[in-house]
């Protein structure tokens, strides 16, 4: 899994992230739902959930992450990881699943469109990676339940 994140990484189009953290500081931040993609024992893909806030009010919201090996990208590898992960997350009770994607990453946008998720704005200017600022579309997907 932490391969498939540094490449993420080395893309510049996937994270602010300019270096993959520790088993210990991932596992703390990411929810119980999490789902590996493999073929033969090899990681292809991966898929987690951040809680969106600690308040109670806001149980019920997570933001979603997934992640591609670049010999699985094109594969249909990531779609398989966010329909599962859409239905996980509404069989435990998420009502909202919200995701920040670099606006250059088109794979991205596209495969969250086709999961169910709608563009609901851009913070423009939000961080800096390289030195030079970012924007991040918004997107959010929420249950019909």
């Amino acid at each position: 899994m932490k391969a498939i994140f540094e490449q993420g990484v080395a893309t510049r189009r996937a994270t602010f992230e300019t270096e993959a953290p520790s088993w210990e500081d991932w596992d703390g931040a990411h929810l119980p739902l999490r789902l590996v993609a493999e073929e033969d024992s090899d990681v292809l893909g991966w898929a987690a959930l951040v809680p969106y806030s600690s308040r109670e009010c806001y149980r019920g919201v997570a933001e979603s992450s997934v992640y591609v090996a670049e010999r699985a990208r094109g594969l249909g590898v990531g779609r398989v990881l966010m329909e599962r992960l859409v239905h996980d997350s509404e069989e435990a009770g998420y009502w909202t699943l919200q995701a920040g994607v670099f606006p250059e990453n088109e794979e991205s946008l596209a495969l969250h469109r086709r999961v169910g998720f709608r563009v609901v704005g851009v913070r423009e200017r939000i961080g800096r990676l390289d030195g030079e600022w970012k924007d991040v579309v918004l997107l959010e997907r929420r249950s019909e339940r």
